[in-house]
């Protein structure tokens, strides 16, 4: 079975890794997938965030990655996807979530969402979170791949 992730990886952290590693384990294929969110300010492009996901997964060899405009269910009718995976990391989540795939549902019946639990490890961890602490040159390291933290770096101009 194929499944989707979707998210901004605005930028992929330790915790979008391990739902990706989780979902390897689990399904055939996972497609990874970069999309603008149209609320959010970016610290990488669409472009960049494609090739910080794509480094960050390389060694996982069922996981594909790609990037996207548009509605969730377009790009899953398009690629032939009838299940899409969100993570969770708190109840607030929960309740975000829980509307997107309820809209999801509505505009393509066949489309079926899974809600994977953060581990308890990386449940605090969010690419906002990330941002700031980076920003003001906080111990971010153990919080993004390597390859994310050297982009972050190099972005800040460090």
């Amino acid at each position: 079975m194929k499944v989707l992730y979707t998210g901004s990886f605005d930028p992929i952290t330790c915790g979008h890794l391990d739902l990706v590693k989780r979902c390897a384990n689990k399904f055939d294929e996972v497609l990874v997938t970069v999309f603008n969110n149209s609320s959010k300010k970016y610290m990488f492009s669409k472009e960049e965030r494609y090739e910080l996901v794509k480094g960050a997964v390389s060694e996982l060899k069922n996981v594909q990655v790609d990037v996207a405009e548009g509605l969730v269910v377009d790009y899953c009718r398009k690629n032939k996807i009838n299940m899409v995976v969100r993570g969770l990391r708190a109840v607030s989540d929960y309740e975000y979530e829980l509307s997107i795939s309820a809209i999801n549902r509505h505009l393509n019946s066949e489309l079926e969402t899974i809600f994977l639990v953060a581990s308890s490890e990386y449940s605090f961890i969010s690419s906002s979170m990330v941002k700031e602490v980076a920003g003001f040159n906080g111990n971010y390291k153990d919080l993004v791949p390597e390859n994310v933290f050297n982009a972050i770096e190099k972005k800040l101009g460090r």
